[in-house]
């Protein structure tokens, strides 16, 4: 039995079931010695947070787990989730998840209730603006066709015919809102996937032989770029504010919103030649250029490549990320405004990762529990910490 699942579940247990039978497992296998070093090591990479790094006991997460199986082994609620589910949830609850459990410093602060003006903020979806050449606007969303002129839809996804020939070159723009993302196939095959709060524009076909450009306006976006072997040498580019990348085949990501002054190159496979105009810096995998627009400072540091683009995956995966900056991701999935009334709690740092299914108030109460915000308001579509 796989006991990754059961913790999970277990930690979960006002959203997930776990069975008697599951309970008696889990509680043997923490038990057991040999389990001690997978036991730890799973605490401190999937619960940690980083201000209790140096200062959390595991026998003592170990003994408040026991503790806790063992009040609640009488309880058992069984609600009806597809299996997936289960191993969704392996990654939108280790986010601060079950802190009080573990990491609390059995603190005395006054509960205070969430005030909720609101029925429920919408988790984000598959969703797009299309701007055709001629201006016209077409609204893609998920679970609706479109079909016109060698550009289809299936409401999750934009294919270009990759057979389609013209002499003259017309620009379509693909816009993403907040609380959206959508996945495009640009006429060479390359793949573009956009993130939310999004725009990018290119040709519907492009020109045989030249380069093949594209600009993101703003935004963030994860490019599979097909390899100019298969377009007579023609070199991809992206341009993205003061920045041009520019490939050869490979895949990166990319990221210039545009109320951040910072433009971020991460590079995954292949290589790419990013060129500032006053200085060009070639990546190699697993590096990032930052970009700081306002003083022109380059900064080229090697990063763990998934936590920067696990979001096309459905995944939010942080580490050692500040609450103010995780609240700046997770608003424009949810398409909400984020003030923090403490400003104290804004460079407090964790580790974990989140669903982009969760709801968004399952991830403030992880949050609440862990005792370094006191309470959170949500007003039509504004969320306060505090």
């Amino acid at each position: 039995m796989n006991i990754e699942p059961l913790i999970i579940k277990f930690l979960c247990n006002k959203a997930y079931s776990i069975s008697k039978e599951e309970l008696e497992y889990l509680e043997t296998w923490i038990e057991n010695p040999k389990n001690q070093a997978t036991f730890s090591r799973y605490i401190k990479v999937n619960i940690a947070i980083e201000k209790h790094l140096n200062t959390y006991d595991i026998e003592r997460v170990e003994q408040k787990i026991k503790d806790q199986i063992k009040q609640k082994k009488h309880l058992f609620f069984i609600r009806k989730f597809k299996k997936a589910i289960i191993y969704t949830a392996a990654a939108s609850i280790l986010l601060m998840v079950a802190l009080t459990i573990f990491l609390n410093k059995e603190s005395d602060a006054t509960y205070v209730k969430p005030t909720i003006v609101n029925d429920e903020i919408p988790i984000g979806t598959d969703k797009a603006t299309l701007t055709l050449g001629d201006g016209s606007k077409i609204a893609l969303k998920k679970g609706k066709e479109y079909i016109i002129d060698g550009i289809t839809s299936n409401g999750v996804e934009l294919v270009y015919d990759s057979e389609t020939k013209s002499t003259v070159t017309t620009y379509n723009t693909l816009t993403v809102p907040k609380g959206g993302q959508f996945h495009v196939i640009l006429s060479d095959s390359t793949e573009v996937w956009l993130n939310s709060d999004t725009q990018i524009k290119y040709p519907v076909v492009f020109a045989e032989g030249k380069t093949r450009q594209v600009e993101l306006i703003y935004g963030e976006a994860y490019f599979d770029v097909s390899p100019s072997t298969k377009h007579n040498g023609a070199i991809f580019k992206v341009l993205a504010k003061e920045q041009e990348v520019e490939v050869l085949g490979t895949e990166f990501n990319l990221k210039a919103y545009s109320n951040e002054n910072s433009i971020y190159t991460t590079l995954v496979e292949g290589q790419v030649a990013v060129d500032f105009g006053f200085v060009k810096k070639t990546l190699v995998p697993n590096q990032q250029s930052i970009i700081n627009i306002d003083n022109k400072n380059v900064d080229i540091v090697s990063v763990d490549v998934y936590n920067e683009t696990s979001w096309k995956e459905g995944i939010f995966s942080f580490k050692g990320k500040a609450l103010k900056d995780i609240m700046k991701v997770l608003s424009r999935w949810y398409d909400t405004e984020v003030v923090f009334f403490n400003q104290n709690i804004e460079e407090i740092k964790f580790n974990g990762v989140l669903s982009k299914n969760q709801n968004i108030e399952d991830i403030l109460i992880t949050i609440k529990n862990t005792n370094f915000i006191n309470a959170y308001e949500i007003h039509k579509n504004t969320i306060t910490l505090k």
